[in-house]
């Protein structure tokens, strides 16, 4: 038997020290070697969640198709009468289908449907599927009473009973004096918040593009900015960076305890933030540690569909 252990070489982190990476120990027949090759963890989780939703579509006998693919994705849609939805708690489908403004995010149609799924008669939508970043943020706080919870309203930052928007679209300043609209994962009072399960990583951006926000050098050391070539990595984070810095808000990264590759990504950007009032306004939170702040029934659906609960093991044996 193989088994892998993450270990990470630094246990404590601050807001100006990024964890240092992470080690995979390979323990075979009582030899024991280090590799500093990068896994997967989006694979791995990927993995997890195809074989989560594969077992909860079957017991719960939900509509849903199983994309074409090495790990195949589960992909929901609507129950015949349409009050319910298998990729969403019961509690939190209902409350989305009452707002227009949260309903309205399910208008965004899947990018890789017609290539990657079965043909249907219905348009697939990226909310549908097992794998969505957006689904589990509204999962949780759209469930019916969740923002006015005094554990999870001290735990982000925000007032009990702030109402969620999603999709929401600052203006981030150019130096051609227009602004960009771009559009964050939510808005929660003062709070802006980017979403991330199964994605690759933060995304990468031409450097002159990034060069053209007006605030980059007051805001970033930005000879520090991680880059590969002539693109910035973890174009996300520096773009919502700069959103929070424009309108006076804080910023938090949402995201799978089981993706310290994502972690670094961030702790990587947030050391190079200038402003300290800024630097100690953004963080960094895990799905994991969202779920004790929860209802016991969004707790449970939690666990069963993506495997969050509060703590996770570190050994994994293959």
């Amino acid at each position: 038997m193989v088994l892998f252990i993450l270990e990470q070489t630094s246990s404590r982190r601050s807001l100006s020290v990024p964890p240092l990476l992470s080690r995979t120990i390979f323990i075979d027949s009582g030899n024991t070697r280090v590799s500093n090759r990068p896994i997967r963890h989006a694979a791995v989780l990927r993995r997890e969640l195809s074989a989560r939703n594969v077992s909860y579509a079957a017991l719960e006998q939900v509509p849903h198709v199983t994309s074409y693919g090495e790990i195949p994705v589960v992909v929901y849609h609507a129950s015949p009468c349409g009050e319910k939805h298998g990729n969403f708690i019961s509690a939190s489908y209902q409350a989305l289908l009452r707002r227009p403004e949260w309903r309205k995010r399910f208008a965004k149609v899947h990018s890789s449907a017609d290539r990657a799924m079965p043909k249907s008669d219905c348009v697939w939508k990226e909310l549908d599927s097992s794998m969505s970043s957006d689904a589990l943020l509204m999962n949780i706080f759209c469930n019916p009473g969740v923002t006015k919870r005094r554990e999870l309203s001290l735990l982000l930052g925000t007032e009990m009973g702030d109402l969620p928007e999603f999709g929401f679209k600052p203006r981030v300043p150019l130096t051609s004096g227009h602004a960009e609209r771009t559009e964050i994962d939510m808005k929660l009072g003062s709070v802006l918040f980017e979403a991330k399960l199964t994605e690759a990583d933060f995304q990468s951006q031409n450097a002159a593009i990034v060069g053209g926000y007006r605030d980059l050098e007051e805001v970033f050391e930005v000879g520090d900015l991680p880059r590969r070539g002539q693109m910035y990595a973890s174009y996300q984070l520096l773009r919502n960076v700069l959103a929070a810095h424009a309108l006076g808000l804080s910023f938090c990264v949402l995201l799978d305890a089981r993706r310290p590759d994502l972690i670094e990504d961030w702790y990587e950007v947030l050391r190079c933030i200038k402003i300290a009032e800024l630097r100690n306004g953004c963080r960094v939170l895990t799905w994991q540690e969202l779920a004790p702040c929860l209802p016991s029934a969004l707790q449970e659906f939690l666990n069963v569909k993506y495997g969050i609960v509060r703590k996770i093991g570190r050994t994994m044996g293959i």
